[in-house]
């Protein structure tokens, strides 16, 4: 089989999913290539994201699939799923509407140190998550 006649099945099963049925999925900025963040995928979100070019992930804490930007609209527009040489990583590549953390800001790796020590914040807040998502209790 040459390159050319790679198919959506090969695809799937090169993947190489965990013994809870997850891959990990690292969310890249397909214009800037910054890292926005880390996701799980389970078999059936990965179908889903194929199929409406949407990222969509499982929640392990929520123990459901979930649709990136469901609850903030700052969705995620799939341009390409890559796969690493090992089938276990998965690294999508997105135009991101909004910010992509759920604290508000246009990456989860929003915050950086030099010292081991103190942080510093180092990206955009893109909305307030208060007003997204409403008052924690």
């Amino acid at each position: 089989m040459n390159e050319n006649q790679d198919t959506q099945k090969s695809f799937l099963e090169t993947v190489k999913f965990d013994d809870r049925g997850l891959v990990p999925a690292i969310v890249q900025d397909v214009e800037t290539g910054k890292v926005l963040m880390m996701a799980w995928m389970n078999l059936e979100s990965l179908k889903m994201t194929l199929e409406k070019k949407k990222a969509c992930y499982w929640s392990r804490s929520r123990n459901k699939l979930w649709l990136k930007g469901e609850s903030s609209g700052n969705m995620q527009d799939v341009h390409d799923i890559l796969i690493d040489c090992d089938g276990d990583t998965l690294l999508l590549k997105v135009s991101q509407k909004g910010g992509a953390c759920h604290v508000g800001y246009h990456s989860c790796f929003y915050r950086k140190t030099n010292d081991g020590k103190k942080m510093e914040i180092c990206d955009t807040l893109m909305f307030d998550p208060e007003e997204v998502y409403g008052k924690k209790s």
